[in-house]
């Protein structure tokens, strides 16, 4: 009998004309295919982590576990923020274009990045009081990264020690973030600390002039020293596990300048100096006998001078939008930095990477790798370590899929015509 038979005989026509679908009961194995039911997740932080599937997930979590004003200081920007979202909207507004019929059946999503193999390009970038948003902090980054096979910048404000890390990471690529301060007994003494502790590589920030005005965090008292508000302690108190863990572990304050006279007003009045110049580079260079990388690069003619002074590379930043409000987004200058300083200068962006085919955007319009700060804190104020972990996992897996829909095997494949941007289109015009 063939299939045509089947349906005429089993479908009979119904008197007002309609088909008559004959019915039978399931068997017990049809039900129990399309009901397979999750196990139960009792531990509270994995079962939230694993209900996020993207960062923007991870940055709703960390805002329901995290008092607001510790959230706001991460998620916040400087004056009307308007840099933070162009940060953003450049990503969304890439457009991409694959090239289909190519295998891509086991990506290679590894890179060189400054003479060392890593597992995909991204880098953890310095953060400060990374302990307000979850007591384990910097070394749980850390540790993420040297599993993951991924470099981690410990900020010279972090609240953590350079040697505190090296022991929750003896075997990761351990970098530093310097600011160079008016006081050269400190700078000194910084830059030894790191070499001591086995950092291959160095970068320095160089947009702190002053410091951006947060309004978010002055409203909520979230200064140095801290000035609360009543309104925003009461918020805190909201969060016992956040207050417990940070009464009964050590006191949060800027680890690697702890010894250092004065109070925390006038530590941080130091590390935000207004007379940094290019002395300060050629004095540094001289100084630090590894990889030197310059933080904070907005336009190509200062990628091209400190390249010449002999960094090694540049990070094309603004600060996650946290210092100068309503300059451009880090990926509109990427592709005019990269020509300025040339094919052989390593370039790193941060600044608004939220998914993994942001990575990619990045990649191919002239980065070597990315750096991202809020989407790993989102995870850290989502889960600690694990949250850390879990925000890896998103933004590799976005990677990895967003490599192979463009048709492409290997990271190093990734070049310009794959990735356009608005800045860069008929209707727009090139930042140069």
């Amino acid at each position: 009998m063939t299939e045509t038979e089947t349906v005429k005989r089993s479908e009979k026509p119904a008197p007002d004309g309609r088909v008559q679908v004959r019915r039978r009961l399931p068997r017990i194995s049809e039900v129990r295919e399309l009901l397979q039911f999750r196990a139960p997740v009792l531990d509270p932080v994995r079962r939230r982590l694993e209900s996020a599937l993207t960062i923007e997930d991870l940055r709703r979590i960390g805002r329901r576990t995290t008092p607001r004003a510790v959230f706001d200081y991460v998620d916040g920007a400087a004056d009307a923020e308007v840099t933070a979202s162009r940060n953003l909207q450049a990503f969304r507004d890439a457009v991409f274009v694959p090239e289909n019929l190519n295998p891509v059946v086991d990506p290679d999503l590894s890179t060189e990045l400054l003479g060392e193999r890593i597992a995909f390009p991204l880098v953890f970038a310095p953060t400060g009081y990374t302990r307000m948003m979850h007591h384990e902090g910097e070394a749980a980054v850390a540790r993420v990264a040297q599993r993951r096979n991924l470099p981690y910048a410990l900020s010279t404000v972090g609240t953590t020690t350079i040697e505190d890390v090296r022991e929750a990471a003896p075997e990761g690529k351990n970098w530093f973030q310097l600011y160079l301060t008016n006081n050269r007994r400190l700078n000194n003494e910084l830059v030894d600390r790191a070499l001591e502790a086995g950092c291959r590589t160095v970068l320095l920030t160089i947009d702190t002039a002053v410091g951006g005005r947060r309004l978010k965090d002055v409203r909520n008292g979230l200064t140095i020293p801290p000035s609360l508000t009543l309104k925003t302690f009461l918020d805190m108190s909201r969060f016992p596990y956040w207050w417990i863990n940070k009464l009964t572990t050590e006191p949060i304050d800027f680890a690697s300048v702890r010894d250092f006279p004065g109070t925390s007003a006038d530590v941080a009045a130091l590390l935000f100096d207004p007379g940094l110049d290019y002395d300060d580079l050629v004095w540094l260079r001289k100084k630090w006998p590894h990889n030197l990388l310059v933080k904070g690069i907005q336009n190509p003619d200062d990628a091209r001078r400190v390249t010449e002074l002999g960094a090694d590379g540049v990070v094309v930043s603004n600060h996650g939008g946290r210092q100068l409000d309503r300059t451009p987004a880090t990926l509109d200058i990427l592709p005019a930095v990269r020509e300025a300083v040339g094919p052989d200068a390593t370039v790193l962006l941060d600044s608004g990477i939220r998914h993994g085919q942001d990575i990619i955007a990045a990649v191919a319009n002239g980065a070597d790798a990315v750096m991202i700060g809020r989407a790993y804190l989102y995870g850290l104020m989502a889960g600690g370590e694990a949250g850390v972990e879990r925000a890896v996992e998103i933004l590799l897996s976005e990677y990895r899929r967003g490599l192979q829909l463009l048709g492409l095997d290997a990271t190093s494949k990734i070049a310009p015509r794959h990735v356009s941007l608005h800045a860069n289109t008929p209707e727009g015009t090139p930042i140069r």
